[in-house]
This record gives structure tokens, sequence and C-alpha cells, in this order.
């Protein structure tokens, strides 16, 4: 089992995905420059949060013209799977792995906190692992909220593809439970072979005793299996 995570300019969450995997959970993994163009011998390729390229243009729109874009296609066309975070989420929605697009929060803040989630999607590969509890995971963004039409979300709810969702938390917390107006409060969805994955919380940070949870090393760990089984 092979990982990589691709490092754009302006990265900032590289080294946090890179940590997970490699030291926590003890599995080979390294960075992959955005100049590279060839994925080959990776199991699973992580595309980490952060601001790539500033988000100068639009988040996102200037990291999907990179070199090692191309290499990513052709590796998310062939089944490879493919976790993108946060910055990387928005990476995979404008290179069209992903449908959707992820716009400024609602609130038209940057937040950074630690959310609840549940597992949305009937997936059996994800049920067991995750179950029906609320996971606390850390979210740091400011374009978080997630859109799109009617019929795309209608597909995306047929098909089984929305997999994570914003949960309600204590009622001594002011805010509600959704960090940034995100429709449907869709925090997480994949593509119909469940394959490419995107989410905005981070479950690279949620690994640690020291993070706010451990919540986040199910959600890696069951993406390493399904990436030992494609």
């Amino acid at each position: 089992m092979k990982v990589g995570v691709l490092q754009f300019p302006g990265s900032n969450c590289d080294q946090d995905s890179l940590h997970a995997f490699a030291t926590v959970l003890g599995v080979p993994a390294r960075l992959v420059w955005h100049k590279e163009e060839s994925l080959e011998g990776l199991d699973l390729v992580v595309v980490p949060g952060g601001f790539s390229y500033g988000d100068y243009l639009r988040c996102g729109a200037i990291a999907r013209f990179s070199p090692v874009m191309k290499a990513l296609k052709a590796y998310a066309g062939a089944g490879g799977m493919v976790m993108g975070i946060c910055n990387g989420f928005q990476i995979l929605c404008e290179a069209g792995l992903l449908p959707g697009a992820l716009i400024r929060n609602d609130c038209l803040e940057f937040r950074c906190e630690t959310v609840n989630l549940t597992l949305a999607a009937r997936r059996e590969a994800w049920q067991a692992p995750l179950g029906a509890n609320p996971l606390r995971i850390p979210v740091a963004h400011g374009e978080g909220n997630y859109r799109i039409d009617h019929a795309g979300l209608a597909e995306l709810e047929a098909n089984d593809q929305i997999l994570f969702r914003y949960a309600d938390r204590p009622a001594a917390i002011e805010r509600r439970g959704n960090p940034n107006g995100s429709l449907s409060d869709i925090a997480g969805i994949c593509n119909r072979e469940g394959t490419v994955i995107g989410m905005m919380p981070h479950p690279e940070r949620a690994v640690e005793s020291f993070h706010p949870s451990r919540d986040g090393l199910p959600i890696l760990q069951t993406l390493l299996k399904l990436a030992g089984h494609r």
C-alpha cells in the first residue's frame, strides 16, 4: 500500500496528511510535487487542503491546470482511489472529477472550528467502520458552501453519493451544525463508483490524542481498505 499526497504552491495541509498516513497509520507515503506527470505505483492519492496558488483566481481554479492533474484524471479514470480534503475538494470539483462547486461561506467568515459529521451514505464499506454516531472533525475554510443545481442534487441522492453531512451540535453551542451554508448540509461527496471522494472537514487533523478527537482515523482507514480492494 502506497499513498501519494499532492503538493501545490500554497498547500499547507500536505504535511498533516503525510503525517497521518506515514506516522500515525504507518503506511508508506510520499509527497508528489505538482509538476510530476506520473502517479504510477500509488494505491491512494490525497489532494490536501491549503491555499493552492494563494486562491488568487478562485479556489482550485489554477491548481486544476498543474501537470499532475492530467495524471490524476487518468488515475481516477482507471478506478484509482482519490481523496480531496478542503482545498483538495475544491480542486476536484474545478477539475470535473466531482460535480458541483464550493463557494463563499454564507456567513462571509472563515470558519475554523470542530463540527459534528454524520455518515449519510448507505454504502456498506463506510457504514461498518463509522456507524451512526456523530464524528467530531475540524474545519478551516472560507469557501466550503457546497452548491449544485436541483437535478445534480437529485442525482447525488439517487446514486448514494452524499457521503457526509454536517450534524446538529449541543444547544449550548450557539452556531448551528452547518458552518458554511452548504446545500442539504453536505460536507462530503463521492463519484458514483465511490473511488473519488471530496470532503471539507479535515480527518487528518483528528488522528492524535492532542487533536479535538481521533474520529478521523476510521475515515482514513476506510480509504486505505477501499484502495486495497480496488
